[in-house]
């Protein structure tokens, strides 16, 4: 997949606009280490003041919260295992979420001889952190277990597999269908060892709190305030880690964030250039985009089941504003195709006008509620039983982003004449909202790297349900017969050019159904300090999402280089 842009900018970055463009040159002048936070009208010294017991080869990540003490869970199949679980367990192949590239890992290499069977080869080489061998069969375990437990199937891949076999240092899946996409999915599984698991009860209610893995760093010391983690020596890319130990504090706000001399955080942070950038002449961020955050109109809900309505509310937005409100300045305006610019820019359909850009234009957003039967009677616009078009927006309370677009959409919506609420309900239970269809219009996300799971995500009918009942996406409820004969074709399609073809049909059914309303990209917010490890992805080198939480942080840890004491 290509990274190439008309206008040359690395890959990721984004253009700065003046206000951040100001913030920059302010955090350039700042004395030492220090920012300046200005609140009521006082100014207030932060800088990072790194913990001098932690040594130079240590790593302090804010990647893991208490609730508020930490739960020993290192079983990474569960959603309330500890954040470093899944550096302990690898998986099969390292995938990037900015553009899908592929890095073998557990497996050397695979093959798909037809489009519904897979052939891995498994390292060879590779030893479980008690000095047991990891072998082709213990992988054949791993996913005859999630079978078992379809609880801890997190990935899907029972979705997608008929059968697993194994002969000497391969494995082969038999799909249940041409399905080229499934390749992703089983790569990207957890692997886990036999001897240990097998021996497990109820592996989906386990708490793994001494855990066996593969990965380059084993379990330290452990309390409810914060843990350890050690190098593995026997690591099979143990050459390649230069970090001994990594800590992982249960408290992480984001004044600790910026103050407390972390090496590696995941978090937006209001002004980060004057805040976390200027709190040490070490610290560096970058933010590159990883979805597409939008509206998420419910279909099954009047009056948002008609397309002209949806496409009235997409012409009335003007989402420079949004996104400089919701980001500060730090992301772009998103088009309307699903695709992540330029990440995706090879697969976009050039008939596309704009590059699926929808600009504001408030007569045209008129006439398209005019055709739904909604008119503009002084400041309010009416629709055919006479009342004003209202409905309530519907985000997570503390997504701050996500609440000031929400905020945003609220104030453009409501100088056309719409009245709109904005719903806040804690995380859970917009979760529970989007996932039951409880909601009118929701702030919600579209995209990703690899475009079939992106569209299917989106798109597909498999995923429908009533309103009431839950799913795990397609949270819009959209269905569309074509949609669906698309993307079984471009799930059964090995061939790269018809792929760009099918995906192009789909931008197109997004830029004109409009099922979700694209505003602006979400980021990936990387934090990250130089003073004692380099290496760190970047625009200019975005070898993976810059992500503490999931798999990427195994590839990470492998380009790390030590800042040796006379570089510093």
């Amino acid at each position: 997949m290509s990274f190439t842009s008309p206008t040359a900018r690395p890959p990721g970055s984004q253009p700065r606009s003046r206000r951040s463009l100001r913030r920059r040159a302010l955090a350039a002048v700042a004395v030492g280490a220090a920012a300046v936070l200005v609140a009521t009208g006082c100014s207030i010294q932060v800088t990072s003041q790194p913990d001098p017991t932690i040594p130079d080869d240590t790593m302090l990540i804010n990647a893991d919260r208490g609730n508020p003490l930490f739960d020993r869970n290192f079983n990474p199949y569960l959603t309330n295992t500890r954040t470093a679980s899944r550096w302990m367990y690898e998986p099969l192949i390292m995938i990037n979420p900015l553009d899908n590239a592929q890095t073998p890992w557990l497996a050397t290499e695979w093959s798909l001889p037809d489009a519904d069977t897979i052939q891995m080869t498994i390292r060879d080489g590779v030893e479980w952190s008690d000095g047991e061998p990891l072998t082709a069969d213990d992988v054949a375990f791993t996913f005859e277990m999630l079978k078992e437990y379809p609880a801890i199937d997190i990935k899907g891949a029972w979705q997608h597999i008929e059968s697993v076999e194994v002969d000497g240092d391969t494995v082969t899946f038999e799909l249940l269908t041409d399905d080229v996409p499934a390749l992703t999915i089983i790569g990207a599984t957890y692997i886990v060892p036999e001897h240990i698991w097998a021996d497990v009860d109820d592996p989906s209610t386990w708490r793994n709190e001494d855990p066996i893995g593969s990965g380059p760093f084993t379990l330290g010391n452990y309390n409810q305030q914060q843990y350890s983690m050690d190098k593995n020596e026997d690591y099979w890319q143990a050459d390649s880690i230069e970090i001994e130990h990594l800590i992982l504090p249960a408290t992480n706000t984001q004044l600790d964030t910026v103050t407390r001399g972390y090496d590696w955080a995941y978090s937006f942070i209001s002004d980060v250039e004057g805040t976390w950038g200027a709190a040490s002449d070490e610290n560096e961020f970058w933010f590159p985009p990883v979805g597409i955050i939008g509206l998420m109109p419910n279909n099954e809900v009047a009056p948002f089941d008609d397309v002209n309505v949806r496409r009235g509310i997409a012409l009335a937005l003007e989402r420079g504003s949004i996104a400089e409100s919701a980001t500060e300045g730090y992301m772009e305006p998103a088009g309307q195709t699903g695709l992540i610019l330029p990440n995706q820019e090879d697969q976009l359909d050039p008939s596309i006008p704009n590059q699926g850009m929808i600009e504001q234009d408030t007569d045209a957003a008129l006439a398209e509620f005019e055709k739904a039967g909604y008119t503009l009677q002084g400041d309010q616009l009416v629709g055919p039983d006479g009342q004003q078009f209202s409905f309530a927006l519907t985000t997570a309370n503390g997504y701050s982003d996500w609440t000031r677009a929400a905020q945003e959409v609220q104030r453009q919506l409501g100088q056309i004449g719409i009245d709109v609420s904005l719903s806040l309900p804690q995380p859970a239970g917009y979760q529970q909202a989007i996932s039951n269809g409880d909601f009118e219009v929701a702030i919600g996300g579209m995209g990703g790297g690899y475009a079939y799971q992106a569209f299917n995500s989106l798109l597909s009918s498999e995923f429908y349900v009533p309103v009431g009942e839950a799913t795990q996406n397609n949270f819009e409820r959209y269905q569309n017969p074509e949609a669906d004969e698309i993307l079984a074709e471009l799930k059964a399609t090995p061939d790269p050019d018809r792929q760009v073809e099918l995906s192009q049909q789909l931008q197109n059914i997004v830029y004109d159904d409009l099922p979700v309303i694209g505003l602006y990209y979400g980021g990936s917010w990387g934090l990250f300090s130089d003073r004692k490890f380099t290496g760190w992805p970047s625009a200019e080198d975005p070898y993976m999402a810059p992500q503490n939480y999931d798999s990427a942080p195994l590839l990470i840890f492998t380009r790390l280089k030590l800042v040796k004491e006379d570089d510093q």
